[in-house]
């Protein structure tokens, strides 16, 4: 039987085979883009919030509090 396929080391890959290895990797990038993203969200929202706290005067109230009791 005569294969559609790719050679690759010596070693014949039929066509079929190259499709899913290529949709099981989009899969898991799509999947480590998916994660990267929530991780720099939640990066992002973290250095708002301290930056609100900041602009607020709520770290120089805390080091004023404890400079005050020391």
């Amino acid at each position: 039987m005569d294969w559609v396929g790719i050679v690759l080391f010596g070693t014949e890959i039929p066509l079929w085979a190259l499709f899913l290895i290529l949709i099981i990797a989009v899969l898991i990038l799509w999947k480590l883009i998916k994660f990267a993203i929530k991780i720099l969200l939640i990066v992002i929202v973290f250095f708002v919030i301290l930056f609100g706290l900041d602009l607020l005067g709520v770290f120089e109230y805390i080091q004023n509090l404890i400079a005050g009791v020391v």
